[in-house]
């Protein structure tokens, strides 16, 4: 390191006059650069002068700016339009309804019951703590606490003996000590509506302390009973759902009558989890006379279409550049980029917006569109399908219909639904090896409320019931192998095996069958083992087509959303979609098996 008296140092005595002769050799590095104004006139700096104006000029000439197209733009539009609200509903094949405006179109569809018992074993102790918590309160609140007690005996948790039939209990830890913690301090909420629903009282076999409390009490019981239908959507009936188990999806028909047609909307396979209007298809029919359709009427100035990254068609203007269109990448194949692409880029100034608010629930159907131009000329617009003829091209924001119409049904669905972490996953997947159809229980509901891991649920239960059996040590043979009729599998895999369709020769179904609990040194008879989640349980055949070859999964999860009247709806909803491939359970039968 050289020192401040170095001979290879150089200290310029003069710099100015080492800068224009270069005395000594520099590097100059720059780490900003700015202007500097010499003067405080700014006025010129923003101008953004253009010198050549010739250059200019070419530059337009060059890409088209001065040629003419003999076209006007659209200046002023009039409307008419006519709107039937949808007024009946009928979940999957049950009779017409009169359709209740103030739930979303989702909820209505998609609402399933709450299952509360499995095995002859209550389940679902979260909610039944909730309810039996209100119920404090309600108490409270009317100063009759001091029935607490009594209710505690009639409809508190208990505790049964531990045995092979509560095994969903005794068999996992965390069941367990939720059980124990609440057992004979708690009420449940649940057995108390059921009692109320089945006829009974909220004030029956309960100790009175004086007779008026008898009318409270039961008041009381109803507003129990209100809490939970209104924090809890489901069906008013078990058969009115709209869910098929033997489709595993959902099917629900919306009316709208007017007295010039009658227009059907059917949902035959919806299972995506977001109901909008490309789920039905329109079925339309002589209407009834008796209700006249909402005419609406009214003018507009059109404006053109924009949309981010939309490049502009003139010269010297700034663009946001939040789209770059020489960065998109598509395919041969990929017809939406290369649509996306030809349209911002050659047709990006030629649609125009003609805003209109229609009500929800509508089906709206466009009578007339007049759009006047810069030149004054008229010009009545038709759709480009011709309409009452049957087609079969697929056309943007139109349902499905014979013959072909140009409606548009605006959905009462909800704009954002919250989705709760699954309660339910079923994966059915093909096994070519055992030539059947699993139904492999990857998520089942717990009694706690909660989805667990159905392999591990499996495991315990297998193990809990491993634990009563008698230990049986085989002596020893000198055979060299053994011959064993099955292999096991995971309780949590329940079978499907293919039947005939009633009426037919080649069509099949798949049946939900069971597979046997057969353990070494059991002094009962094998059990058959049961599914833990209702869509396989309620699923006892199942259309042969509905798993494909990759598979199918099923997911069932709580639903919440804020309505347009404030009020929050939440539901158990379940939805389909496609699964990983094919599975092996490896389930294998005659097997000789080395000692």
């Amino acid at each position: 390191m050289p020192t401040i008296n170095s001979p290879i140092m150089h200290i310029p005595v003069n710099v100015v006059q080492a800068i224009d002769q270069k005395l000594y050799p520099t590097i100059t590095m720059w780490n900003r650069l700015e202007g500097r104004p010499r003067t405080h006139n700014f006025n010129k700096a923003l101008k953004s002068e253009v010198r050549d104006a010739l250059w200019m000029i070419c530059k337009q000439w060059q890409m088209g700016e001065f040629k003419g197209e003999d076209a006007g733009t659209a200046v002023f539009s009039k409307i008419k339009i006519n709107s039937s609200e949808i007024t009946e509903f009928r979940p999957a094949n049950s009779p017409f309804a009169q359709l209740d405006k103030s739930l979303p179109l989702e909820t209505i569809i998609e609402q399933r019951n709450l299952n509360f018992e499995r095995d002859s074993q209550n389940i679902g102790l979260d909610i039944r703590l909730q309810l039996g918590n209100y119920w404090y309160k309600l108490l409270k609140r009317e100063s009759l606490s001091s029935y607490y007690s009594q209710y505690v005996n009639l409809y508190g948790f208990k505790l049964g003996a531990k045995d092979r039939a509560t095994d969903q209990i005794f068999a996992h830890k965390e069941e367990l000590q939720q059980w124990m913690a609440v057992s004979g301090r708690s009420i449940d909420g649940y057995e108390l509506i059921k009692q109320m629903n089945n006829g009974n009282e909220a004030s029956s076999d309960i100790t009175l302390i004086d007779t008026n409390h008898k009318l409270i009490l039961n008041d009381l019981g109803q507003k129990l009973n209100l809490y939970y239908k209104q924090n809890f959507s489901q069906p008013s009936e078990e058969d009115k759902s709209s869910w098929q188990p033997d489709r595993l999806e959902y099917k629900a028909t919306a009316k709208a009558s007017n007295s010039d047609e009658s227009n059907t909307l059917v949902a035959e396979e919806y299972c995506h989890g977001h109901l909008d209007w490309y789920a039905f298809n329109l079925e339309s029919d002589n209407g009834d006379g008796t209700i006249k359709p909402k005419t609406f009427k009214d003018t507009f100035i059109p404006s053109p279409i924009e949309f981010d990254g939309m490049p502009d068609k003139r010269w010297w203007k700034f663009e946001d550049s939040k789209t770059f269109f020489g960065d998109v990448s598509p395919s041969t194949t990929d017809l939406s980029k290369l649509l996306l692409i030809e349209f911002g880029l050659t047709y990006a100034n030629d649609w125009f917006i003609v805003p209109f608010s229609l009500p929800i629930g509508s089906i709206a159907d466009v009578k007339g569109l007049s759009v006047t131009n810069n030149f004054g000329d008229l010009y009545w617009i038709e759709p480009t399908e011709k309409i009452g003829e049957i087609s079969s091209e697929w056309s943007v924001f139109r349902q499905q219909s014979t013959p072909v119409n140009k409606k548009l049904f605006l959905t009462p669905s909800a704009i954002k639904v919250q989705e709760g972490s699954p309660l339910e996953e079923v994966i059915l997947i093909r096994d070519e090896m055992a030539n059947m159809v699993w139904g492999v229980e990857k998520i089942i509901p717990s009694i706690r409320g909660i989805g667990v891991q159905g392999s591990e649920y499996a495991i315990q239960r297998r193990s809990f019931h491993e634990n009563y059996t008698n230990k049986v040590i085989l002596s020893d043979y000198n055979a060299s192998v053994y011959y064993k009729a099955m292999s096991d599998v995971p309780e949590n895999w329940i079978p499907f095996i293919p039947v005939h369709v009633d009426g037919h020769n080649r069509k099949i179904q798949l049946k939900r069958s069971s597979m046997i609990r057969a353990l070494d040194g059991d002094n009962i008879a094998p059990q058959k083992i049961k599914p833990s989640t209702t869509i396989l349980s309620e699923s006892n055949l199942i259309h042969e087509e509905e798993v494909t070859r990759a598979g199918t999964r099923v997911i069932q999860s709580f639903q919440r959303t804020r309505w347009l009247n404030g009020e929050v709806y939440l539901w158990l909803g379940a939805k389909k979609k496609t699964g990983r491939g094919e599975g092996s359970s490896g389930l294998a039968f005659d097997q000789l098996i080395a000692p």
